[in-house]
């Protein structure tokens, strides 16, 4: 995989996507570090696993509003003071002897990342007018390499040195970071004043929504699947694997994979055209993984790697499309911080309608193909848009 800065992509860019590397193991590590908690502040588990409901609230609900409410003039100010947030509130997360207050910062840290990340990848596209793809590419790129190599470099840290020290490292990752950008982000365009009201047109938009709405769809089938790919693939009748790492690993790498090689292509190929693409591929592959794990469990990883690469090359096309739908109005950025909610909601959908299957006693291949028949239909809902509008 290559990290080559070409002239079609800022070096800041880079420097964006390292904090977005810090953001994505900040996401996810949490819930790797539970175990530890529970016994450092003698609670329960399911208290302990709050701390990733605080942040993934904080995240969903507070960046829209924030992002809301930043001046189009003071996007440099607010990527800062995002990143600023987000690293202070890591910090005091390791510092903390209190359950309570460990929580507190765990929300603030949510707010922070998603804040960062919405208006990072708008900073992005502005730094990188002319490979605006692939600049957003390496900011998603960066995220996932952060949930796929970060979280667990955070663990094998935690293990050795105890669960303060993984935020240490996210601290220590997003202060390089906030120290690049201080010196080298420009001033971004923006502007001058935008009333709230005029922003939170954005909200009945109809092309806005039926992004927003595909993305959801997205999220409910790809990050809703991925919480019940240990079940599917421990089930006797699907390989019956004793260990899931090595199908995590595959996810995870097409994920990372499928985020940089999405980059190139989305400055030639139309937004929502790639994106039909990407719905119907997800729809397949998830739809094959139970009949390709009955048949051989190493096959498996076929549709996995396909699964993992293109759930996360997805953001890449939607968010791109969703600055040039709001460009004319000033407010991508919020258009972005939406999208990412609509993230954060379709993976605790998923999540929730899964188990709610599983408690209903139906078998473990229904939740692929259940998957698989939610991004059916977001392909069908963007195959409408499109023929809705041929220019597309």
């Amino acid at each position: 995989m290559s990290f080559k800065i070409t002239s079609s992509v800022s070096p800041t860019v880079y420097l964006i996507a390292l904090g977005a590397f810090a953001l994505g193991m900040a996401s996810y590590v949490t819930a790797g570090l539970i175990p530890m908690i529970e016994q450092a502040f003698s609670v329960s588990t399911g208290v302990a696993a709050q701390l990733v409901t605080a942040f993934t609230i904080a995240y969903g609900i507070g960046s829209p509003v924030v992002v809301a409410l930043l001046p189009g003039n003071r996007q440099r100010n607010g990527l800062l003071a995002a990143l600023g947030l987000f690293v202070i509130s890591n910090a005091a997360s390791a510092l903390s002897t209190d359950f309570l207050w460990l929580l507190i910062f765990r929300a603030l840290a949510g707010v922070g990342s998603g804040v960062y990340l919405a208006v990072g990848i708008s900073a992005a596209a502005m730094l990188s007018p002319a490979g605006r793809g692939k600049a957003i590419a390496v900011i998603m790129g960066g995220m996932a390499a952060g949930t796929v190599l970060g979280v667990p470099i955070g663990l094998i840290f935690a293990e050795q040195l105890g669960w303060a020290s993984a935020f240490w490292l996210v601290t220590l990752l997003g202060a390089i970071s906030l120290t690049g950008l201080f010196w080298r982000l420009p001033e971004l365009s923006g502007s001058e004043f935008i009333p709230l009201r005029r922003k939170l047109s954005v909200l009945v938009d109809g092309q806005v929504t039926v992004i927003l709405s595909v993305s959801l769809l997205a999220a409910i089938a790809s990050l809703g699947m991925y919480t019940f790919l240990a079940p599917l693939m421990s089930a006797p009748e699907y390989g019956g694997v004793e260990s899931i790492t090595p199908f995590l690993w595959v996810w995870g790498i097409g994920g990372v994979a499928g985020s940089f090689l999405v980059g190139p292509m989305a400055d030639r190929i139309k937004g929502p055209r790639m994106t039909l693409f990407i719905m119907l591929t997800l729809a397949l592959s998830l739809a094959v993984l139970p009949l390709i794990a009955f048949w051989s469990v190493w096959l498996a990883m076929v549709p996995i790697l396909i699964w993992g690469a293109v759930g996360w090359a997805l953001q890449v096309p939607q968010n791109n499309q969703l600055l040039h739908v709001r460009e004319q109005h000033g407010d991508g950025n919020l258009a972005v911080a939406l999208n990412e909610s609509a993230l954060y909601l379709g993976s605790a959908i998923g999540a929730a309608v899964g188990g709610m299957a599983l408690a209903l006693s139906l078998p473990i291949w229904s939740l692929p193909v259940g998957a698989a028949i939610i991004a059916a239909i977001g392909a069908l809902l963007q195959l409408i848009s499109l023929r809705g509008d041929p220019n597309k």
